[in-house]
């Protein structure tokens, strides 16, 4: 039986307390309805980019154990446009979650378990016993040896019960787009249906309408496929992918496409030179299948043009960063198919670099592709998730989602987790620095309007520079479109009571009336309006919040930092070329840590806090590699082995007073 995640002591699960169910078909479910089952419950919030990831890590063994295995989903909100019931039920969809999902917007399942991050998984056998506590992404391999384990121990003990789990499906939603991501305005000659209308027909008239006026393709993210509107975004035009959950190239268009996508966001046309030198008009952020994409708007076919399909915090390598906080910077390798990205949520051209900007969400990244020579980079962001301006390379970014490139060959970044506006200043040599416009931290947000040090976003996703150089971003969970003017330092409203904006665009096609407009994907109500833009902008002031989680109460001084890990069966620490763990830690504010910041390997660390500071934020990562196989005669790893990365980030909160603990102990994997 294997000790690397299992529970030495029984300790009985806790109540599964929240507000409503999802899933269910109405029905609330307790521990003594699971019991027989074995239960992996989820804590997520919709907005967590790592949680996503783990949702598609769960689905296979959902899917081999369906018999014996009940997944729930325990969502426990960051931001406060999370806990709104109707925005979690939208979310269940979106995601296609097909498991039971509580509720939980005070957190009280969630302190119960004690979980301290987002995500966080926990076992429970048949019994109603807690065997394993997991924090982060990458352990569905581990769960792979555990589950077999409890069942055959389960079994042999007659407290297994097989048989159908308790979801039930909710309606789902149709119409021509579900949950669309991003949009891209198709110039005159540049869409599919260039050179081919006929106006005789009513879709004649359509395609000569967007040879005239052009029009607009569209990631119908929730259909897995492109949609090409025209601009009076009803009529459809053109569909690109089959519609299927997947990763397929070959012929996209129309309905015999055979081209697959999953959960496509974020797209770019090239500029017409480089598009007739790559092959491609537009490249295409496929999110879950971690890959960038290419299409052919002249034949309609999809092809892959980087990216392996692993997601890239599930791949061994490198320290992400060194003891002075810097992480690699530059080329990847010369084939862009052997390199693994994560989650790439947008795409922009950038005229200094000449190369696709990308937002690898996963890994808080920003990299860069060539679409001539195939050259993928990592351009700014050590990879570690926060808000840290300077170098590129030292730079922190929080799952960023939305990029523009302004006049001065600069790109503006939507940076959600942070809710924070920031920016890529590019030099002529194209050396990149990285400056924050409007936005304070992780755990920082609101609705409020005026100096830019003092306003707050709520997880914005989208971002557009206004013809007076001013920046437009769809602030998503405020559901409206907000504008930083650089020249004032100032952020302003131009638009409310939008339903989850994840893309905002100008249009200069004058569809509308004479003057710009705004192009905003309304994701939630599953459509692309024209928004305009006010002379006079609405100053609003609903106030700055904190994601409200328990603080841990620490004493001034030192403090003994351990985060437990042990490999899975099967698995071993890799240490062919030294200690395999590291941990990266620093504090908010940074005077709370007087000793014991930086990064070093090893799990253990010892950390003064000042006695000046009464609380703040310990912002913790821990990483692990293991590889698998059986062990050599020597003990060593054998060649070619298969090999795990594990990791978390985790932002503690905690207050200081005299009786307060002198020991953090916090599980990456398994717990004692």
């Amino acid at each position: 039986m294997s000790e690397t995640v299992r529970t030495h002591a029984r300790v009985r699960a806790s109540e599964l307390v929240g507000r409503n169910w999802l899933n269910t078909g109405g029905k609330s479910l307790d521990l003594e309805a699971l019991r027989g089952k074995i239960v992996l419950l989820d804590f997520w919030t919709f907005c967590c980019i790592n949680c996503l990831h783990v949702l598609d890590e769960l689905r296979p063994l959902e899917q081999q154990y369906s018999d014996v295995l009940v997944t729930v989903g325990v969502h426990s909100p960051k931001f406060e446009h999370e806990a709104d019931p109707v925005a979690l039920a939208a979310a269940v969809e979106r995601y296609e979650i097909h498991h039971p999902v509580l509720d939980d917007p005070e957190l009280d399942t969630w302190k119960a378990y004690t979980a301290r991050a987002w995500p966080t998984l926990v076992v429970i056998d048949p019994e109603g016993y807690i065997v394993a506590h997991l924090s982060g992404e990458g352990h569905a391999d581990g769960l792979a040896v555990l589950i077999p384990e409890l069942i055959a121990e389960h079994e042999a003990k007659g407290t297994l019960h097989r048989g159908s789990g308790p979801y039930v499906a909710p309606e789902a939603t149709s119409g021509t787009l579900r949950f669309p991501g991003k949009a891209l305005f198709l110039p005159p000659g540049r869409g599919s249906t260039a050179g081919t209308a006929d106006g005789g027909t009513p879709a004649g008239a359509a395609a000569s309408a967007a040879a005239e006026k052009g029009s607009w393709l569209v990631t119908d993210t929730g259909h897995h496929r492109l949609v090409e509107l025209g601009t009076d975004f009803e009529t459809v035009l053109a569909t690109f992918g089959s519609g299927t959950k997947g990763y397929a190239d070959g012929p996209a268009a129309g309905d015999s496409a055979s081209a697959q996508f999953n959960e496509p966001q974020g797209l770019v046309l090239l500029p017409e030179d480089v598009a007739a030198k790559a092959g491609y008009d537009v490249v295409i952020a496929d999110s879950v299948n971690h890959r960038l994409r290419g299409l052919s708007l002249t034949d309609g076919k999809a092809s892959t043009l980087a990216g392996n399909g692993i997601q890239r915090l599930l791949e061994t390598g490198p320290a992400r960063v060194d003891e002075d906080g810097a992480g690699f910077s530059g080329s990847l390798g010369t084939d862009p198919l052997d390199v693994a990205l994560s989650s790439p949520w947008d795409v922009v051209w950038s005229r200094k670099l000449n190369a696709v900007v990308v937002a690898m969400a996963g890994t808080h990244q920003i990299f860069s592709f060539d679409p001539v020579t195939g050259a993928v980079s990592i351009i700014a962001g050590n990879g570690l998730e926060g808000l840290l301006d300077g170098p590129a390379h030292e730079s922190w970014f929080a799952q960023s989602s939305g990029l523009a490139e302004d006049a001065d060959g600069n790109i503006w970044v939507a940076d959600s987790e942070t809710s924070a506006l920031r920016k890529l200043v590019i030099a002529d040599d194209a050396s990149i620095t990285v400056e924050s416009a409007v936005g304070k931290g992780l755990f920082d947000f609101g609705f409020r309007d005026g100096p830019a040090a003092e306003a707050r976003l709520q997880h914005p996703l989208g971002v557009t520079v206004l013809p007076d150089g001013s920046v437009a971003i769809a602030d998503t969970y405020n559901g409206a479109v907000r504008r930083y003017d650089p020249a004032t330092g100032t952020v302003s409203t131009l638009a409310r009571g939008l339903a989850e904006p994840s893309d905002v665009i100008v249009d200069h096609t004058q569809s509308a009336g004479s003057e710009p407009l705004l192009v905003v994907v309304e994701a939630n109500k599953h459509q692309l309006v024209y928004v305009p833009i006010p002379k006079e902008a609405q100053q609003v002031d609903e106030g700055a919040s904190q994601t409200h989680r328990p603080k841990s109460p620490v004493a001034p001084g030192t403090l003994d930092l351990t985060v437990r890990f042990t490999a899975p069966t099967g698995q071993k620490l890799d240490d062919r070329w030294g200690d395999p763990t590291q941990l990266k830690i620093s504090s908010t504010p940074p005077e709370l840590l007087v000793s014991g910041g930086g990064t070093s390997v090893g799990l253990l660390r010892t950390l003064e806090l000042s006695p000046d500071v009464p609380e703040g934020v310990l912002h913790i990562t821990a990483r692990a590699a293991a590889c698998d196989g059986p062990e050599t005669e020597d003990g060593e790893i054998p060649d070619h082995a298969a090999c795990h990365l594990y990791q978390q980030d985790w932002g503690i909160p905690v207050v200081l007073q005299a009786d307060g603990d002198t020991e953090l102990v916090l599980d990456l994997r398994g717990m004692d």
